[in-house]
């Protein structure tokens, strides 16, 4: 490979990737995108999303109102606890405003929100046929602008000097650049290193999304000197089907029908309270907790009143006429499950339900509570889903600045490193998510970072 072949390469196959690629080749860069998948798989996590939260100031064929950038600060950092880089985040945020044009410029196309428990009509934009399809229009793009792409191309090796990116190794091949764009995701793939923070309990772990995103690019770059940013246990976790498969089960495992039920561990006792907060705020917690729980496994329970509520998983809810016989096929006690049961309904405070607002539905006197949203459960058949933690990706990164550019250990930054999504997304979120967030890390940062990268590179 002649060294200077290429003006930026980037490593990543999904969003945050191809959103840098074709950025970078629009500034009139020569790219390169390495994707360490087949075509078949490849998109990493980017394969099994539906949305991108962005703030905008009139409701659009797509969404149904304003969403300012001040209220998108605000649940970030509800959801986060304060923890984000304020500067980055309203970066993010401002930038948002204009990616929903981009993205489309970019052969994109959008959809109504679809019903069901997320109520994100308002606030997120869905793809018209969801991630795969989201991804084939960039890849498309991207292709017609001249940018190479090279699949089965796993980087095994970088060479950085002082904070200066040389070259990188896909197997025995070197190959040279003069800019890097580091798009490749978290570690969530690598049982062994969760293993390091979660103990055994990572075994029970399914994956929601690729199974290559083990952390190589990442651990990389911290190994050559870039500055680490996040909490090595903090991460996007949900709770799925617990007979989901261990990697790619994605979206149709999900389960978003806590806030209809109770949610117990394998002792029949509720742990967290299942309405707290709007799902679409709390989603992503319901990983971690039920990861916490003995053998990392749980049950939501719900009756026939809420069946039709929610979008179900790909698996069918196990169902029984009784709550004696649900916990028997459950392989829980019954004595124990009943009880559960039979408190949670005498604590429950008569209210107007209504899923889409904190509503006034709630129990009382009950530990732990629940605070909105709390019906009787006692109406026949009675339903249960077995539910597993469900990682999507890890929040431990590499700290950059406004330019997506890649801070190292020393203070200073890369003269020309640059990352952008899951690689990065540790700077933005400290702990906990809104849905569609990723998407927007991804796109924001990756559009950013393949600017600055060719601009770099060519001046």
């Amino acid at each position: 490979m002649a060294s200077d072949a290429y003006d930026v390469i980037v490593v990543g196959g999904g969003n945050a990737a191809l959103c840098a690629a074709i950025s970078a080749r629009r500034e009139g860069a020569r790219v390169l995108v390495l994707e360490a998948s087949d075509a078949f798989w490849r998109g990493g996590n980017t394969r099994h999303t539906r949305n991108m939260r962005c703030a905008h100031d009139a409701a659009t064929e797509s969404l149904s109102g304003p969403y300012s950038e001040e209220e998108f600060f605000d649940d970030l950092l509800r959801v986060t606890k304060g923890k984000t880089d304020e500067t980055l985040a309203r970066f993010m945020i401002r930038e948002s405003k204009s990616m929903l044009g981009w993205i489309e410029e970019q052969g994109v196309r959008w959809q109504p929100s679809l019903g069901g428990t997320l109520s994100l009509g308002r606030t997120n934009s869905f793809f018209l046929g969801g991630g795969r399809a989201m991804l084939n229009a960039l890849y498309r793009t991207a292709e017609d602008l001249g940018v190479e792409i090279r699949y089965g191309a796993e980087v095994t090796g970088l060479e950085i000097e002082g904070g200066h990116f040389r070259s990188l190794s896909v197997g025995a091949e070197r190959i040279r650049a003069k800019a890097l764009v580091a798009a490749a995701g978290g570690f969530e793939s690598n049982i062994e290193w969760l293993k390091r923070y979660w103990g055994d309990a990572a075994d029970n772990f399914l994956i929601r999304g690729t199974r290559n995103n083990k952390g190589t690019i990442l651990r990389l770059l911290l190994d050559n000197g870039a500055q680490e940013v996040g909490d090595p246990t903090q991460c996007h976790a949900v709770a799925i089907d617990a007979r989901a498969p261990k990697y790619d089960g994605g979206i149709i495992t999900r389960l978003d029908c806590v806030v209809f039920g109770i949610v117990v561990n394998r002792q029949a006792q509720r742990f967290y309270d299942e309405g707290e907060d709007i799902w679409p705020k709390r989603y992503a917690i319901w990983g971690r907790l039920v990861a916490a729980q003995p053998d990392q496994l749980a049950y939501i329970i719900f009756d026939a009143s809420s069946l039709k509520l929610f979008m179900p998983s790909l698996y069918p809810p196990i169902s029984a006429p009784n709550m004696r016989t649900l916990a028997e096929r459950l392989e829980l006690d019954p004595g124990a499950l009943e009880k559960t049961v039979a408190t949670f309904n005498a604590a429950v405070r008569p209210g107007t339900f209504d899923d889409k607002v904190l509503d006034d539905c709630r129990t009382e006197g009950l530990t732990p509570p629940k605070s909105h949203w709390a019906c009787r459960i006692e109406e026949a058949p009675f339903y249960a889903y077995p539910v597993r933690p469900g990682i999507t990706f890890t929040y431990l990164g590499v700290r950059v600045n406004q330019e997506a550019r890649i801070q190292m250990a020393d203070g200073r930054g890369a003269s020309n490193m640059f990352a952008a999504g899951e690689i990065m997304a540790g700077n933005v979120l400290g702990e906990g998510y809104a849905a569609g967030i990723g998407m927007t890390i991804g796109g924001v940062f990756g559009r950013t970072a393949g600017r600055e990268a060719a601009r770099g590179a060519l001046s």
